[in-house]
């Protein structure tokens, strides 16, 4: 399957029927509420309060429901109508259904001189269905950021940056895009403010270009890494601060990111060179009458478990010649 980005336009990749079977698919809404969880922990906002988040890229706002429920209000922005249609969907559902709830202050002074009536009452009050308290924008990032300077506590992005990194027209200069991007966030962000932004390079030209556009506005960091030895659980987030001695923190490394028992720093973008360490191991080959020895057949398998796949056990008949039929 072809990335979306080399189909064309996000805001037509994205279509009304894209966006409903985007924000109807259980697998994406896990996907999305993992990311926009490591995002906030990246992001490592103050407790306590809630922060003014800008979400770019936000699609069907299933990122924004999972600031809310974090407590923070959010607004959000992206370049197709019929994702934001859906978001606008799930916020007018919630105030309606917060609107639509009775309202139980009309208690008599008895009840609430009461303990346990009062306590009853911050059950309620907490089981209430709290209104949406998101807001959303349309607008293209690779035109800058329309927002007043210093007015967000930090940004995320989820699977949206990458698609500064394609052209669609003469006119969209990937660099140019990407400069006016980092930017205008570098200016919309109050100064102590973070962002973290999630995406999914194609090479690891894409990842180093995002990164040198980024450092040369003023961010400070760089980009994290989490299960680099997986082909399914790896993610980028571009961690940026306006703190110049800020480095970006060591990703995540499961039984993964183990295997290989390499060291990564969180600014890395390119695997290491095998020739800085002797020379190249070369994996086994076949026979040359396309027969598998058994050292090809030991490393098949390592590999695959090194992919997270299923693989049965070594055993001593791994890789033993079979009898010759009768």
């Amino acid at each position: 399957m072809s990335r979306p980005e080399l189909t064309g336009h996000a805001s037509l990749f994205y279509n009304a029927r894209e966006a409903r079977k985007y924000d109807s698919s259980s697998r994406m809404v896990g996907i999305q509420r993992e990311i926009t969880e490591r995002a906030l922990e990246l992001l490592k906002l103050p407790s306590g309060r809630p922060s003014f988040i800008l979400d770019v890229g936000c699609g069907s706002g299933l990122s924004g429901q999972v600031l809310e429920e974090h407590g923070h209000v959010w607004v959000g922005c992206d370049v197709s109508r019929d994702m934001l249609n859906m978001a606008n969907e799930r916020i007018d559902g919630k105030r309606e259904a917060a609107s639509a709830q009775p309202n139980n202050n009309s208690d008599s002074e008895e009840e609430r001189m009461d303990d346990d009536d009062d306590s009853n009452e911050e059950e309620e009050e907490d089981s209430k269905e709290q209104p949406s308290s998101g807001d959303l924008l349309h607008h293209d990032m690779g035109t800058g950021l329309p927002f007043r300077p210093a007015s967000f506590d930090a940004c995320i992005s989820i699977s949206a940056l990458q698609w500064l990194c394609y052209s669609n027209t003469k006119e969209q200069i990937p660099k140019k895009r990407l400069m006016r991007f980092f930017s205008s966030l570098y200016q919309v962000l109050r100064r102590g403010a973070r962002a973290v932004l999630q995406f999914y390079p194609e090479t690891s030209e894409h990842a180093i270009l995002i990164s040198e556009c980024a450092a040369r506005v003023g961010f400070a960091g760089g980009i994290v890494v989490d299960y680099p030895n997986s082909t399914k659980a790896k993610k980028h987030y571009l961690v940026l601060s306006f703190e110049r001695a800020y480095t970006a923190p060591q990703g995540l490394t499961g039984v993964e990111g183990a295997l290989l028992n390499e060291e990564r720093s969180g600014v890395r973008v390119a695997d290491k060179d095998p020739r800085k360490n002797g020379k190249k191991q070369r994996a086994p080959k076949k026979k040359k009458g396309g027969g598998k020895t058994k050292e090809w057949i030991l490393h098949k398998k390592e590999t695959q478990r090194k992919k997270g796949k299923d693989t049965r056990e070594d055993t001593k008949y791994t890789g033993r010649k079979r009898p010759t039929r009768f």
